[in-house]
């Protein structure tokens, strides 16, 4: 596809703080924006049971097995051609090497990876505690783990995703290990090198 408007997408382990560089990359630009897992959410909500890792990984392989490693891309791709059709696309959630293959082929002047580093101690930690901060969500943006579960799902990710690929790919570093301020900082100084 050729266009001039930016897929930017985001890569991390689970709680490094993707969602908080979403949100304010979205304040700061008029971003088309999608969810990388949201046809995975959308199957826990169509199954009518209650989230869990447990769930969602099922769902998640039964995708990959249909689909191949690059499902997500792939089952986003007419979203993210749409978006991009309007303006720049801000994604989160990118994961897997072969989903990172797969757009950088079908969008490869459009494509910038933001990668959020965050140590595991305090991944865990935000994880854990994730559900009492946000109160009911029903988008299931914003999902709590047990510390089994969160070591559980960096495991999957870093052995059958493949995301060291991804974030060793990444174009951009983040590192969520501070301020809110501070994250924000590195945020603005990421836009000024796309954007100008």
């Amino acid at each position: 596809m050729d266009t001039k408007n930016k897929l930017i997408c985001l890569v991390g382990m689970p709680g490094s703080g993707k969602t908080e560089v979403s949100n304010y990359l979205s304040k700061k630009r008029d971003f088309g924006y999608f969810r990388f897992g949201q046809p995975v959410l959308d199957k826990v909500k169509e199954s009518g049971q209650t989230s869990s890792e447990k769930l969602e990984r099922e769902i998640r392989e039964g995708l990959r097995r249909e689909y191949g490693m690059a499902a997500l891309a792939i089952l986003n791709e007419k979203t993210i051609e749409m978006l991009l059709t309007k303006g720049h696309v801000l994604g989160d959630g990118l994961r897997s090497y072969e989903e990172y293959i797969y757009l950088k082929e079908r969008f490869p002047e459009s494509l910038k990876v933001i990668y959020v580093f965050t140590s595991p101690y305090i991944r865990y930690q935000r994880l854990t505690k994730r559900g009492e901060r946000h109160g009911i969500d029903k988008n299931l943006k914003y999902r709590s783990f047990t510390l089994d579960e969160a070591v559980a799902r960096d495991r999957a990710e870093i052995e059958g995703l493949h995301i060291g690929g991804t974030i060793a790919m990444a174009d951009f570093t983040l590192l969520n290990t501070a301020t809110k301020e501070n994250l924000y900082t590195q945020i603005d100084k990421v836009l000024t090198e796309i954007f100008g």
